[in-house]
């Protein structure tokens, strides 16, 4: 690895989500010189419409025995949680076949060993935000896992045990009473206690200011086009703009992150797994998340509504909104809850979601002296991209060891 004489003055940081932010300010904690460059604006890819959980103990890796087979299943059916696009590129076709060699039960528990360092750190990173400035709230409140039949939790139960073999903490209970907002169709409750969440957007907004007070600059509607040296040292070259001259790169373009990195060394795919949002009214303020693993969907308080976030397309990043993909989630949720209005619907919205086929980001340099990249945290960039700013920003501006994100060296091939 190219280690520089000194640590980098000025550093390009390119993606305004919630990892190239938040990786921006932990830079910023170091002592670097910041620019942010995204090619729409803050939050503008798979962070804002998110669903807002802070939940390190579900933040596990998403290859797993079972969830191929269910997205088969679900390929003539628009309407099921894990949709296949009936039209797969063959790139796609590639990364399900490396996907499936991970979905193993070994697999899983040593992805989860790798993860667990960086779930274990997630909330204290965001604590050193709220700390250093950062004025948007993160909320601490259990989430309450609803199912429809009697014994349906065991999954559920099974996939925290390892987890918490893994070595979180992992506070589970069952509640004696089940109401409301659920319907007398949801038979078991679980409470995951020593979770948070937050409005995505309001925190990214929050966190972008702080970026900027501390002297940065974030630059909207500038698409990078490639990394290269030029006259001065490491440039970013843009579609609309003058080159960016940085003595550091970092890409944190989530699923966009292979037209950058690949000419870096980075040969591990990145697929798109579009998620969908809205937001819904409700009979009165919700306190807490819940969750509906039949469902697929994840709902979280936000202000008088409630955010609702689901379903995972395999699709091509850019495809077009596809408003059966909310009419799906509608259908699949209604019947558990009570006291949210289905029929008052606003923000509706679409984020691919950036995924490895051994369901590990991608965080570390590049072949490119000077250049990393992070990325490809799945559904969990909110959850961590913090914590992985954190780490990425020690392991560039000091000479210290940083044996957490080994695993996630973006370098590597060999996944199964």
């Amino acid at each position: 690895m190219h280690v520089p004489d000194r640590p980098p003055r000025r550093v390009a940081v390119i993606g305004a989500g919630m990892v190239g932010l938040a990786t921006a300010w932990f830079l910023q904690e170091h002592g670097a010189e910041v620019t942010v460059l995204d090619r729409s604006g803050v939050g503008a890819g798979a962070s804002w419409g998110n669903a807002g959980y802070l939940a390190p103990v579900m933040a596990v890796p998403l290859p797993e025995p079972g969830l191929l087979a269910e997205g088969l299943r679900g390929l003539p059916d628009p309407a099921a949680p894990l949709h296949l696009s009936p039209r797969l590129q063959r790139s796609t076709l590639a990364f399900l076949l490396r996907f499936a060699a991970r979905s193993t039960p070994r697999a899983w528990r040593s992805g989860m060993a790798a993860l667990t360092p960086l779930d274990r750190a997630a909330l204290p990173a965001f604590d050193d935000l709220a700390a250093g400035g950062v004025t948007a709230p993160t909320h601490e409140a259990p989430i309450l896992v609803g199912f429809p039949r009697p014994g349906a939790d065991a999954a559920l139960r099974h996939e925290l045990a390892g987890v918490a073999a893994a070595g979180q903490d992992v506070r589970l209970s069952t509640p004696t009473a089940v109401g409301p907002p659920f319907s007398d169709r949801i038979a078991t409750v679980l409470r995951v206690d020593g979770q948070r969440h937050i409005d995505p957007g309001g925190y990214l907004a929050a966190l972008a200011d702080s970026v900027r007070a501390r002297g940065g600059r974030i630059v909207a509607g500038t698409r990078a086009r490639a990394i290269r040296f030029g006259p001065g040292g490491l440039q970013v070259d843009t579609w609309t703009q003058p080159p960016e001259p940085a003595d550091a790169v970092v890409v944190a373009t989530g699923a966009w992150l292979p037209e950058l990195a690949r000419p870096l060394g980075v040969r591990l795919p990145v697929q798109a797994g579009r998620g969908y949002s809205f937001s819904a009214g409700v009979d009165r303020p919700w306190t807490h998340p819940v969750y509906l693993p039949t469902a697929r969907a994840a709902l979280t308080p936000l202000g008088d509504r409630v955010r609702v976030a689901g379903t995972m397309e395999i699709a091509d990043r850019d495809a077009p909104f596809d408003g059966r993909r909310v009419a799906a989630i509608v259908g699949s949720i209604a019947p558990y809850l009570t006291g949210v209005d289905l029929s008052d619907l606003r923000d509706p919205w679409v984020g691919p979601r950036p995924l490895t086929p051994d369901g590990l980001p991608l965080i570390g340099a590049t072949r490119m002296p000077g250049v990393h990249v992070a990325g490809g945290h799945g559904m969990w960039g909110v959850t961590l991209g913090p914590v992985t700013g954190r780490l990425l920003a020690r392991k560039m501006m000091t000479t210290d060891p940083v044996p957490e994100l080994t695993p996630f060296d973006p370098l590597r091939r060999r996944i199964a």
